[in-house]
């Protein structure tokens, strides 16, 4: 990519769309194009068509997803799966059709197998049972390597994909309902006056990658990289649920009793992953746990949900 080249974020308003932005712009790039759901509804063959029709991007990152935690993957796996198969299809298949340069798709760790040999590696796709909490989200997800992949091979069309961890960052979402872990602990946390109830015994082990620390491995990838093969990002580290509730309360100031339900599911037991071949590319994590925790916390009480 050029400093004018005309580059678009599908997705700019969410968390991770909107750090990519950021990113983009601090280096210097003058043309970029952030789309949002309000401009162009991705889930459309019609509005996506036009819109590639009429702008003609050189270079897509595929940030536009519905995503949510383990409640909203229980409860609307229809949604999940349909969304976000029509939301990558026609991103997919119109930025080849209108001569896009190179597409960055971006999956999730959640494609890996429920029980992967740990560091989880990038040839464990497919190895094994996926998580039945979000395993409509995640052959979605799937999908979206596997066209990436199809479209390499049959059309030559240079789309690179990326799976990244757990993110946590500014413009997450902190509704108790459809977030992840990490923003409802520190919702639940903030708002508590005494006691938090949180899911599972803390046993799980989970990786969480700050979202800027993942726009930079975008962009390294977007300028680096053009294997066949998906990429790991994440910090290759890893802490249990209970120690993250534990850092969450004491970055908020709060001294009260956290309660454990064991009637709620812990998910997978553990996740991290190898992220070999993407260091390898000369990227690496520089936000800490706790330090992108407490910027998290800040910009939550600056910003509310």
């Amino acid at each position: 990519m050029d400093s004018d080249s005309k580059i678009m974020v599908a997705g700019a308003r969410g968390m991770v769309g909107s750090a990519i932005v950021r990113n983009l712009k601090s280096k210097g790039y003058t043309n970029i194009i952030p789309v949002t759901r309000d401009e162009v509804d991705f889930t459309s063959q019609i509005q996506t068509a036009h819109f590639f029709k009429n702008v003609r991007p050189e270079y897509v990152f595929v940030a536009a997803a519905k995503v949510g935690g383990i409640m909203a993957n229980k409860e609307y796996k229809a949604d999940f799966i349909t969304d976000n198969l029509e939301i990558q299809t026609n991103i997919i298949k119109n930025s080849h059709k209108f001569g896009v340069k190179k597409l960055l798709f971006l999956g999730s760790s959640c494609i890996y197998p429920k029980h992967p040999n740990i560091p989880i590696t990038e040839d464990q796709l497919l190895s094994g049972p996926l998580e039945l909490s979000n395993d409509g989200y995640a052959i979605a997800k799937i999908v979206g390597v596997k066209m990436c992949e199809a479209y390499r091979q049959q059309h030559g069309f240079n789309a690179i994909s990326l799976m990244p961890t757990n993110l946590y960052g500014p413009n997450d979402n902190f509704d108790l309902n459809s977030s992840h872990v990490l923003p409802a602990m520190i919702r639940k946390f903030h708002e508590s006056n005494g006691e938090v109830t949180l899911w599972g015994d803390g046993s799980p082990m989970r990786e969480f990658l700050h979202v800027d620390d993942l726009a930079e491995a975008c962009h390294v990838a977007m300028q680096k990289y053009d294997g066949a093969e998906h990429l790991n990002v994440g910090t290759g580290e890893d802490v249990t649920i209970k120690e993250l509730a534990e850092t969450i309360a004491d970055v908020v100031g709060f001294s009260g009793e956290i309660k454990w339900d064991t009637s709620k599911p812990n998910g997978t037991p553990r996740k991290v992953m190898n992220v070999d071949k993407m260091k390898a590319l000369g990227w690496e994590p520089k936000i800490g746990f706790r330090e992108g925790i407490q910027s998290t916390y800040e910009w939550y009480k600056e910003n509310g949900i």
